[in-house]
C-alpha cells in the first residue's frame, strides 16, 4: 500500500509538471498592447503572407534588410546542416508567431548598438506587439506538448528510487526535443549588443501573430544607437520602419 501511495503521488507530480492542459504562466500574460477585446484575436495559428517579402533601407552607413520568414523560409533556413549541424531539420517557431529575418550591415565608420527587445510590430487594428523572448517559444512548445506523450515517456523511463519511483528529470522537462529547440533559438535569434564598423550581423525576431483582421503591419527597428561619446553615451538613435500589406491563407 505504501508503494502504491508513492506511485500515485509520483503520477500526480507528473500530471502537475506536464500541465494537464494548463498553459505556462508566460502564455497567460497579455499578448499585445491594444484594445482588450482584441486580445483573443492575436497569437492564433495562421499562415501570413506579407508583401513585399523583403525590404532594405539605409541610414548613415547602416543598411538594414528585413525579410518575412514564412513557414517555407523557416524550413529552408533551419535545414542547413552547415550552419546548425546535428540540430538541423526542426523549425523551433510556431504558426502562432510572425517571424522576421533581419540583416544589419554596419559601414558607418563607428560602432553601433542594437537592442531587439525594443523592436515593435504594429497593425492597422490599433494593436502593438513586442519581440518575443525565446522563453515564450519554449513555453508555447510546452503548452502544445501532448499530455499522453509526455507522461508515457516519463513512465517508460521510471526507475526505482527513494520513494518507490524515481522520475528522469530530462524526460519530465521535455528531454532532447526541448533542448534541440532551445539550441536552435539560441543560435538564430537576433541578440542585443554592439556592432563594430564593417560587421554584418543577422538573426531572427518573432512576435505573436497580429489580429486576423489586419491588412497592414509595420515593423519598427527602433533605438539603434550611434555616435557614442567618451562617456559611452549614444548621441543619436535611429529607427527603420518597414510597412507590409498582410493577408492570411489556409494552412
Amino acid at each position: 500500500m505504501a508503494f502504491k501511495r508513492c506511485l500515485w503521488g509520483a503520477l500526480a507530480t507528473v500530471i502537475l509538471a506536464t500541465g494537464c492542459g494548463r498553459k505556462s504562466s508566460l502564455l497567460l500574460e497579455r499578448r499585445a498592447r491594444g484594445p482588450v477585446e482584441d486580445v483573443s484575436q492575436v497569437a492564433q495559428s495562421r499562415i501570413w503572407v506579407l508583401e513585399p517579402v523583403t525590404q532594405t533601407q539605409s541610414q548613415d552607413g547602416i543598411e538594414v534588410s528585413v525579410t518575412h520568414a514564412s513557414p517555407a523560409f523557416l524550413r529552408e533556413f533551419f535545414s542547413r546542416e552547415e550552419i546548425f549541424g546535428p540540430l538541423a531539420g526542426q523549425v523551433p517557431y510556431f504558426l502562432e508567431q510572425m517571424v522576421f529575418y533581419v540583416r544589419i550591415a554596419n559601414t558607418s565608420g563607428q560602432r553601433i548598438r542594437i537592442d531587439p527587445s525594443e523592436f515593435v510590430l504594429t497593425d492597422d487594428q490599433g494593436n502593438q506587439y513586442h519581440v518575443l523572448h525565446p522563453d515564450y517559444t519554449t513555453a508555447l512548445a510546452e503548452a502544445k506538448a501532448p499530455f499522453s506523450t509526455a507522461t508515457r515517456g516519463v513512465l517508460q523511463e521510471a526507475r526505482p528510487g527513494y520513494f518507490g519511483l524515481s522520475l528522469p528529470v530530462g524526460k519530465l522537462m521535455g528531454g532532447g526535443s526541448s533542448q534541440r529547440r532551445f539550441g536552435l533559438l539560441a543560435m538564430s535569434t537576433l541578440k542585443e549588443g554592439y556592432l563594430y564598423d564593417g560587421v554584418v550581423y543577422d538573426g531572427l525576431v518573432a512576435f505573436w501573430n497580429p489580429s486576423a483582421e489586419a491588412a497592414q503591419v509595420t515593423l519598427r527597428l527602433t533605438d539603434i544607437k550611434t555616435d557614442f561619446n567618451a562617456s559611452d553615451l549614444a548621441q543619436r538613435a535611429l529607427e527603420f520602419t518597414f510597412r507590409f500589406t498582410a493577408r492570411t491563407r489556409a494552412s
